[in-house]
């Protein structure tokens, strides 16, 4: 499913001129990003078919692919019908789009322009409302794939926020995908962006032969540890009947054996077998601890 922000005028489209001159998309992601941009909005042509009219070979299109998600051009997602077939919805649009922006456009609840790029140079076309384009079902499949990640997703995003800003780390789509899993497990972890994205940066070397290869093995060495099991509170105590008169049901606060009221209508000062006797328990145990002389209660 492909939904076009600013979708292109008749004999035309319009290309704000941060894309021409983007200075991390290669060639082939520009031909491939203008190509999906110069169909009409009611075209519904596969990304790969796309790249296969252009020209570009699998490869090229990989990496063309992985840049156009990295730099927010183009978001997809992963979607299964009740009939259990796999469809893959894509939203290109000609300016960088947040992932949140890229939902609200998937989704039909854009109505207006999107932000667009800088300032465009003089004469150039004002951009048009968002619009929306037929789906199709690019990479079906009646197989599910493997169980994903909970947070693969959003791995897949948080590693391409950090390729954003990191080129030594420019990873393709296949990557990203293969690679989303385990930043999600980072995020289900408690790591945050920032976590993520100094463990992946600091102390790179100059030069980077694989990115995939270093992010995997950062991603597996640094990965962070589980985060603790929340301590469960305390069972309450078990109901229990008064042993005094009135032979009401009430719950102890340690482990006494009659109720409040039966204990003041006794007279009885404190309760040895009750909470007032493990209070006292309790400060010994205090006082012990820091030291203190004991105190000696007469008796």
């Amino acid at each position: 499913m492909h939904r076009h922000a600013i979708p292109p005028a008749r004999f035309f489209s319009q290309v704000p001129n941060e894309i021409i001159r983007h200075p991390r998309l290669s060639s082939d992601a520009v031909r491939l990003l203008l190509w999906q941009l110069s169909l009409p909005d009611s075209a519904s042509e596969p990304l790969y078919e796309s790249a296969q009219r252009a020209g570009i070979k699998k490869a090229a299109f990989n990496r063309a692919k992985g840049q156009l998600i990295a730099e927010g051009y183009l978001h997809e997602w992963r979607r299964q019908d009740r009939s259990g077939r796999w469809s893959r919805p894509q939203v290109i649009s000609n300016v960088p789009l947040t992932a949140d922006e890229a939902i609200a456009v998937r989704d039909g609840h854009v109505r207006e322009p999107l932000p667009t790029a800088p300032k465009p140079a003089v004469g150039e076309p004002s951009p048009r409302a968002v619009g929306r384009s037929p789906e199709n079902t690019e990479g079906n499949t009646s197989h599910p794939p493997h169980p994903s990640h909970p947070l693969a997703e959003r791995g897949a995003q948080a590693l391409a926020a950090v390729a954003h800003g990191e080129r030594r780390l420019r990873l393709s789509g296949r990557d990203l995908r293969q690679l989303a899993p385990l930043a999600g497990e980072w995020l289900l972890r408690g790591a945050t962006l920032a976590d993520l994205r100094d463990a992946l940066t600091s102390g790179l070397p100059e030069r980077v032969h694989s990115p995939a290869g270093i992010t995997r093995d950062r991603l597996v060495r640094k990965m962070p540890d589980p985060a603790p099991a929340p301590v469960a509170a305390p069972a309450p105590n078990p109901l229990r009947t008064c042993s005094g008169p009135c032979g009401r049901v009430f719950r102890p606060a340690v482990d006494e054996e009659r109720c409040r009221d039966c204990r003041l209508a006794a007279g009885a000062p404190y309760d040895t077998s009750g909470s007032i006797a493990a209070t006292r328990r309790g400060m010994a145990a205090v006082r012990e601890a820091l030291g203190l002389t004991p105190h000696i209660t007469p008796t």
